[in-house]
């Protein structure tokens, strides 16, 4: 039998996890709108787990037309309706006109970078000087100031259900932050 690789340990069991912690946790996204659907899929994950919405993930894209933001910027109360009666999503009409409205602003900013040159995804990671916070401490928090203040900078242009706690999540989910537990084979330490 095949040593098993230690992983972090909220991968768990569940083969789904484990998949997303190997392939896709904690690797640097820098493709704009990919950054906003993580950030929208971590909206939808507030007061849920993550597992909950990975395992409907798929249904998101869907449901949110592959998350393309000038198609779903110009969603109306018929596509809420819709969106409201799918079960295979989180059926939160906030989160529903969160989603929305996040693409409006994510649309505003990717226009507005046609003459700054700064995208979504500079704009972000300029938080960090455009690199990877690794911690190696084995302390994992759930806020920090860097979350706080891109929090905030997103609240100040419009979206919602960005709060410290859920950006933080998606900082790490981005890879703006590596958390993988010190004994984890994904560890940079171990690389």
């Amino acid at each position: 039998m095949p040593t098993e690789k230690p992983r972090c340990r909220w991968a768990g069991n569940d083969p789904l996890m484990r998949d997303y912690h190997d392939k896709e946790w904690g690797r640097p996204i820098r493709d704009s709108r990919m950054l906003w659907e993580m950030l929208m899929l971590e909206g939808f994950q507030a007061g849920l787990s993550w597992q909950v919405i990975l395992r409907k993930r798929e249904a998101f894209r869907h449901a949110f037309l592959d998350f393309d933001p000038a198609k779903v910027a110009k969603f109306g109360e018929p596509e809420i309706a819709r969106l409201l009666a799918d079960e295979g999503i989180v059926r939160s009409r906030a989160k529903i006109e969160a989603t929305i409205n996040g693409a409006r602003i994510y649309s505003q900013i990717q226009q507005e970078a046609k003459k700054t040159g700064e995208d979504f995804s500079k704009w972000l990671w300029s938080f960090t000087n455009n690199k990877t916070i690794v911690n190696r401490t084995g302390i994992i928090h759930t806020e920090t100031e860097t979350s706080q203040k891109i929090s905030a900078a997103l609240k100040k242009r419009g979206f919602k259900f960005v709060g410290p706690v859920i950006v933080y999540a998606w900082m790490q989910a981005v890879g703006i932050v590596d958390d993988h537990s010190p004994d984890c084979y994904r560890s940079k330490a171990k690389r």
